[in-house]
């Protein structure tokens, strides 16, 4: 028997990632676990913020932003980032993160995070308690600590999920994309 429940966000796990700003100067770095892929091909990242948070304004403004894949070893600063405010800390120096110089726009990426993706804002959907900012990717950066047989090794880089208030390491690799079918066809 099923359980009914009002609506809600029942999507899991999603991933946590840390989002760095620039506006006037000072960089930021908000948590959101509202983001995802929007589409691949232009590649669009969507992030989900509401428009009181400190971030909101900085990537209105700049129309830029950086998703930074954290690891889930960094968890407790993705936590400090999602619950403490940029007008009130200076979350790069707050979390001992390092600032690097983006390639392509004038938002920081954060080294000591797996992945970096910089996106530029293409449009911003008002939803309700969150507005929805599409982002075309525009670079993508990973440490190559994380590369093996020349390609990103998801399983080395230490991935964080969150769901329903609580934050998660992933489980290990069960499988590849079409690696079912591909098993279906041999059997039959």
């Amino acid at each position: 028997m099923k359980i009914t429940r009002q609506p809600g966000t029942w999507l899991y796990p999603v991933p946590p990632v840390l989002v760095s700003c620039q506006s006037s100067g000072s960089a930021n770095i908000i948590t959101l676990a509202w983001a995802g892929v929007a589409c691949s091909d232009p590649a669009i990242i969507s992030l989900g913020i509401r428009p009181e948070r400190y971030s909101y304004g900085i990537i209105k403004e700049s129309g830029e932003f950086v998703v930074n894949m954290p690891k889930a070893s960094q968890m407790e600063l993705v936590d400090i980032c999602g619950t403490t405010s940029g007008r009130d800390y200076d979350k790069f120096a707050e979390c001992g993160f390092t600032a690097l110089s983006a390639t392509r726009l004038g938002v920081p990426l954060i080294a000591e995070c797996p992945v970096n993706v910089e996106c530029r804002v293409i449009r911003v959907i008002s939803l309700g308690s969150h507005d929805l900012f599409l982002g075309k990717v525009v670079c993508v950066h990973y440490d190559e600590e994380y590369a093996k047989n020349d390609r990103f090794d998801l399983t080395s880089a230490d991935p964080l999920v969150y769901g329903f208030g609580h934050y998660y390491g992933l489980g290990e690799l069960l499988g590849s994309h079409g690696e079912s079918l591909h098993r279906k066809r041999w059997s039959s």
